[in-house]
């Protein structure tokens, strides 16, 4: 199974794992996206128009297109988080969560007996990771039961003032193996939000405790970006695992660059303007057949 989570070689190789973060539902839009070569996409439930039944879709399009599928659950709820799980999902990014207490919660909703409390009868689990042998086949339910305690991922993200105070803590959980941050509500809870001239130095200084705080705890750094030049950024850095695009955001970025570039300049759209102005006034003092004038 580890041979098959692509997000968990990553980072147990400590190579840099860029992913792309998914909140249009739709297993079509899951594969184009794991087609451009991410190592994981997050399926986000959380602010994502993505429901239950089109998580289990689009995380069994990425893992067949050998790409790590990562589900954001809507919170750190144990039922959430199985559910996550059960599709087959290569790992687990849990939102709002507060304290180490809450992580150790959620690192027992997400481990089998002795380690944790979750329960095995998924029939999807399994088939989004293709056995070590090579044979195209996935792992046994056997094999599933045996090594998934270690081979799936444990995100935390990192987005609020308790949080960033019990830093420490969190990071210090066994089974916790990224802190995630989520520097938009984290801008909004500690004061300083992100706005149109960019982050505030507490903010960037509460990024870099987080990152601290993981490197102390040898536990790995993840930051939400929207395009790839801030995602080169915390990579220089020393973040490990980064968003670099969001299906929304690209769509949109996309649709505006093509209409921008197909109306010109502002100089090319002011002179066409004028040639269509021009074209209207010769054709209605043009010649004249029939029907051209009063008579």
């Amino acid at each position: 199974m580890q041979a098959a989570n692509h997000l968990h070689k990553a980072l147990h190789s400590n190579t840099l794992s860029l992913g792309a973060w998914q909140m249009l539902p739709g297993s079509n839009l899951s594969r184009i996206l794991a087609r451009k070569g991410p190592t994981w996409i997050c399926v986000d439930t959380e602010h994502g128009n993505i429901s239950d039944s089109a998580m289990h879709e689009s995380v069994a399009a990425i893992a067949s297109c050998n790409v790590s599928p990562i589900v954001r659950t809507v919170s750190n709820e144990g039922w959430m988080i199985k559910r996550a799980l059960d599709a087959g999902a290569h790992g687990i990014v849990i939102p709002q969560l507060n304290t180490a207490e809450e992580a150790s919660a959620v690192v027992k909703a997400a481990k089998f007996p002795p380690q944790g409390i979750r329960g095995f009868g998924s029939p999807f689990a399994m088939e989004r990771f293709v056995s070590k042998s090579g044979s195209g086949e996935p792992v046994s339910a056997a094999e599933y039961l045996q090594q998934a305690n270690d081979a799936l991922v444990t995100i935390i993200q990192i987005e609020t003032q308790q949080a960033l105070d019990n830093v420490d803590a969190i990071a210090a959980v066994p089974g916790v193996d990224v802190l995630f941050v989520g520097p938009y509500d984290l801008g909004n809870s500690i004061g300083y939000p992100i706005l149109s001239e960019g982050m505030h130095d507490e903010l960037k200084a509460a990024i870099e405790k987080i990152h601290a705080a993981a490197k102390k705890a040898g536990k790995h750094s993840g930051i939400y970006c929207t395009d790839g030049d801030q995602a080169r950024h915390y990579a220089d850095r020393g973040f490990t695992m980064i968003s670099c695009m969001t299906d929304s955001l690209a769509l949109g970025q996309g649709v505006s660059t093509a209409l921008g570039r197909a109306k010109g300049s502002w100089g090319h759209a002011a002179l066409q303007g004028v040639k269509q102005g021009a074209s209207k006034i010769a054709g209605s003092t043009g010649g004249g057949g029939s029907g051209s004038g009063p008579y």
